[in-house]
């Protein structure tokens, strides 16, 4: 993995690396069981986190480690449809020590240097999920310039839930403030309406949700239109025919909302000439008519349309409308000189419609040409003196745009409408427009430069420069693009290129810059075990790594190896020399020592060729458990306390011990177990199974190795697989033995698929024996050893001196014992399996 920062490569498809917070919530299902007294009480709690790469989670009850099989009543599972993304675990029938404290940990294991993250949640018989109320009513109905004041109180839950409100807008006004669950809005004003939710989260179960509603009492966009006599088939108004005068406003909320007329500026009252009605407020809400029957002269005059909200406290919204022989439908033409339209991109242009008729009614402008939205995102755009102004227009905007009278505050008749083109000039669009060209000295470079498209399309001429310095300039024949030629490239060749194409408008510009920079290395991360110890406080670690594009400039003849301690600012540099040509995808090697433990450090890398340094490149150097870079052999003797990590089988029933004669207890069985290490001492250290009370028959125990990498001769492929000589010692000496079990489990298989790869049972007598397997492996895997106690105290097991060397066995015993109790002794058949060893290592 290549990790971000500001020191690292960090590449469009690889996320940066993280590890947020995890959080822990509970959730609860009761269920009561017909005709029986009693209930079940099942508590999962959910842990959650986001994480680049996967999480691995843990849970921990109090200090005890969590595990699924080591408590009946507790279940660890991932849900199917969200596996890797969290961890359940389930308590079921809760107990009284199912009340503590729970802790998840959250581990991407040290990628990158992300530490672990850990959430603590106390579970206990008062853990409840989290109630509300609201002390406000439902709708609240306000003017504007009024203060709010919302209310949620807790009334229930355990942990002690925290208030928050949310809006139906996404996010809470500005100017709100909140303060122990009271959301106050001063000032309201109707972009502050809407729906306001109080929601209360303890973690434990569904957060608890109340909304109200703020309705912002309101009137706003007064408008009208006048309907000529619908039964003829005219659009002027005409004595003794009807004429509908309609007025429609947006109230909030509408059901206040109320209408009055007035006639030259008195009060006119609905009667069998002029009908005064308000239409379905579901059709056309916020409307009202008046319909004038057989018109007269003395009809004529103002007609205002006055909307006002009960209860007052907003300014009403008068409408006039004149009704007279000079009232007369629209009229649409486009001025002389105005269509076609041409501009240039970036400038200001305005279309124009001119509009006759009174009244003058609103124009809606609009794409006629194609679907596409007008310049401000809407499908059509108002104008009251039709002209619609675009500012900083775009190649994107030429077409025809069709300009058409609107009902609104004119005549309720057939749209009138025209069409303006409008043509936007711009200079060529070339590609490319950046380009880098790396290449080496006395090589040939071509650049070329393509015209894409151009308004108006003939190209006037094109222009090559190297800096400010002209190189080559020229007439476009029928040809779209132009090329420059280097022949021999020399060093003052090097810099940035510039190709202008120029029309009337103005240049498109190609530019190159041409460097003989080599690009970055590329670090190898799949190095087989590329950290070894020889020392204790010090260690080295193999860096390799690839050449990008190795011939794409001059020779690489060396490289600069900057490395620091994370942490610290000073660098440390060497040059290291390369010999030759370097080959794509060869992989190099260098060593890097005297690293100290367990210190990480950022490695530099950067190629230089006869042009200078070229692109560097960094990565992160981790300290871990030492590796033995060759692997010709692992011996493991325990006799220090990390017993080379080995570790015990959590779902076994006991556990091996390290032991030694020397601190045996004077309590010990008799006539069974060793009176020393295989080598006879008595402080030496060996590994062994106690099979004293409260152990009975049956019972197991398993140690388990690390995990194991062997390195095949062909880093991409084993085809034939190396061979190892797996042995050990063992002691088996008592009347009540049992078993003695070695199994090699590979990649992705469970303890319970491995099948033995050698096994033993019964007395074998009161010494060391030794114990050879040849194995094969070809790809990861871990031994195990499996002791077995048998049907009496008089059955402790002990091994010691555990070896993995290269090749073959030299004499593998086909049986280990003669005579003694009946056993099996088997060999490895060849197994997929990889010795990665992240081991200590011991000279004997």
């Amino acid at each position: 993995m290549n990790c971000g920062g500001d020191e690292g490569r960090q590449t469009p498809l690889s996320p940066r690396e993280n590890l947020d917070e995890p959080v822990v919530t509970v959730h609860q299902s009761i269920g009561e069981a017909k005709e029986q007294f009693y209930y079940e009480r099942t508590v999962f709690l959910r842990c959650v986190a986001n994480s680049n790469p996967p999480i691995r989670y843990s849970w921990n009850r109090g200090r005890d480690v969590l595990s699924q099989g080591s408590d009946k009543g507790v279940e660890i599972y991932e849900p199917f449809f969200t596996q890797g993304e969290t961890k359940i675990l389930k308590l079921k029938n809760l107990r009284p020590k199912d009340y503590a404290n729970y802790s998840c940990i959250a581990s991407v294991r040290n990628v990158c240097g992300i530490a672990d993250r850990k959430v603590v949640f106390r579970l206990t018989n008062k853990t409840a999920p989290a109630s509300i109320k609201l002390l406000v009513e439902d709708p609240i109905v306000v003017n504007p310039g009024q203060t709010v004041s919302l209310v949620c109180i807790s009334t229930g839950g355990e942990p002690e839930p925290s208030l928050t409100w949310t809006s139906s807008a996404g996010s809470l006004p500005e100017k709100s403030l909140m303060k122990d669950g009271t959301l106050t809005l001063p000032a309201v004003s109707s972009e502050d309406a809407g729906l306001y939710g109080c929601v209360a989260s303890n973690n434990v179960g569904n957060p608890a949700k109340k909304s109200t509603t703020i309705i912002v009492r309101a009137l706003k966009k007064g408008r009208f239109w006048i309907t000529p006599d619908p039964y003829h088939n005219d659009d002027n108004i005409q004595i003794g025919r009807e004429v509908k005068i309609s007025c429609q406003v947006e109230a909030t909320p509408p059901e206040e909302l109320q209408f009055s007329w007035l006639k030259n500026g008195r009060a006119l009252r609905s009667s069998e000439r002029m009908v005064i009605t308000q239409t379905d407020p579901d059709i056309s809400p916020g409307t009202t008519n008046l319909d004038i029957i057989d018109l007269k002269f003395t009809d004529f005059g103002t007609y205002t349309c006055v909307a006002s909200l009960r209860g007052g406290g907003i300014p009403e919204i008068s409408i006039d409308v004149n009704i007279s022989s000079t009232t007369v439908p629209p009229n649409l033409t486009v001025p002389q000189g105005k269509s076609p339209l041409a501009v240039r991109e970036g400038e200001t242009v305005e279309l124009e419609c001119l509009v006759s008729g009174k009244p003058k009614p609103i124009i809606l402008w609009s794409r006629a040409d194609k679907e596409v939205p007008m310049p401000d995102g809407s499908m059509q755009m108002e104008s009251y003196d039709g002209v619609l102004r675009i500012v900083n227009v775009s190649r994107e905007m030429s077409g025809s745009y069709r300009c058409q009278t609107s009902q609104f505050n004119g005549f309720n008749v057939k749209p009138r409408e025209a069409v303006v083109e409008l043509i936007v000039q711009y200079p060529p669009a070339v590609e490319p427009v950046w380009q880098e060209v790396r290449q080496g000295l006395g090589r040939p470079v071509g650049l070329n430069c393509r015209v894409l498209r151009a308004h108006p399309s003939r190209v006037l001429r094109f222009e090559w420069r190297l800096g400010s310095r002209l190189l080559h300039a020229g007439h476009f024949d029928s040809r779209d693009e132009t090329d420059y030629t280097i022949r021999s490239l020399a060093r003052e060749g090097y810099g940035e290129y510039t190709c202008d194409i120029i029309n009337e408008v103005g240049p498109g510009r190609c530019s190159f810059l041409l460097t003989g920079k080599a690009f970055a290395p590329e670090f190898y991360y799949d190095t087989y075990s590329p950290l070894w110890q020889n020392r204790p406080r010090v260690y080295g670690y193999k860096l390799q790594w690839t050449q990008m594009s190795p011939g794409a400039v001059d020779r690489i003849m060396a490289y600069r190896l900057g490395i620091r301690q994370t942490g610290q600012q000073r660098w440390w540099e060497q040059e290291i020399p390369v010999e030759g040509n370097i080959q794509k995808g060869e992989l190099i090697t260098h060593n890097l020592t005297e690293l100290i433990r367990p210190e990480a450090y950022v490695v530099r890398l950067t190629p230089i060729t006869r042009f200078g340094e070229g692109d560097s490149t960094t990565r992160i150097v981790t300290y871990s458990a030492p590796v033995n870079p060759h692997l010709r052999e692992f011996h493991c003797s325990f006799e220090e306390e990390p017993i080379c990590m080995f570790t015990q089988d959590k779902n076994d029933d006991f556990d091996w011990m390290r032991h030694s004669a020397a601190t045996r207890d004077t309590k010990y069985t008799p006539n069974t177990g060793p009176s020393g290490d295989r080598a006879g001492s008595k402080q030496g250290f060996y590994m062994y199974i106690e099979t004293s009370r409260p152990r009975k028959e049956g019972d197991t125990a398993r140690l388990l190795s690390p995990a194991f990498n062997v390195a095949p001769k062909n880093p991409y492929s084993i085809t034939s697989p190396p061979a190892y000589c797996f042995s050990f010692y063992y002691h088996m000496y008592g009347k009540h033995i049992g078993s003695l079990n070695a199994f090699v489990k590979q990649k992705g298989q469970s303890t319970s698929d491995a099948g033995p790869v050698w096994s033993l049972s019964g007395n074998q007598g009161d010494r060391w024996r030794h114990a050879k397997i040849t194995i094969h492996p070809v790809s990861s895997f871990q031994v195990i050893f499996e002791g077995i106690r048998g049907p009496g105290i008089e059955g402790d097991i002990a091994i010691d001196d555990v070896t993995l060397e290269e090749g073959e066995c030299p004499d593998p015993p086909s049986n280990p014992i003669r005579g003694a109790a009946p056993h099996t002794v088997s060999s490895i058949w060849p197994l997929s399996v990889t010795l990665f060893f992240t081991v200590f290592f011991r000279q004997r």
